[in-house]
């Protein structure tokens, strides 16, 4: 674990206020609207950092840019994800975990990981 500077923990506060996941342009912008003197890479940095400790959740949007938000549920998980507003909702698969277990078994790999999330429209986008 990092030590806990005032710009990681600028980044962790600021990240903690956004309701989806946000790239780190985005949250460098709101933290320079707010006054912050961060740099954009002490911002990449930080997220980084946050990401592989575990306080953050880290993906790739369908766009292939790495979007991050504050982490909710401690150990693995998955998101659907709204294309549109970001809006992001923890979901449980266990469909998906059996599924990844037994591929990586039937090819003779071990200790497998995976990352899934989906990509969709939320409710309220699909309605507009």
């Amino acid at each position: 674990m990092k030590r806990n500077t005032w710009q990681r923990q600028a980044v962790r506060d600021a990240l903690g206020e956004k309701p989806g996941f946000v790239s780190a342009q985005d949250l460098h912008a709101a933290l320079r609207e707010a006054g912050s003197p961060i740099g954009l890479a002490t911002v990449y940095r930080a997220l980084a950092d946050l990401a592989g400790d575990g306080d953050a959740d880290s993906l790739q949007s369908a766009e292939g840019e790495s979007l991050y938000r504050a982490c909710v549920s401690p150990g693995h998980h998955h998101h659907l994800i709204c294309r549109s507003c970001g809006t992001t909702v923890e979901i449980e698969a266990d469909d998906v975990e059996q599924w990844a277990a037994k591929t990586a078994a039937r090819h003779g790999f071990t200790q497998p990981r995976h990352v899934v999330d989906i990509f969709g429209l939320c409710p309220a986008c699909s309605a507009s």
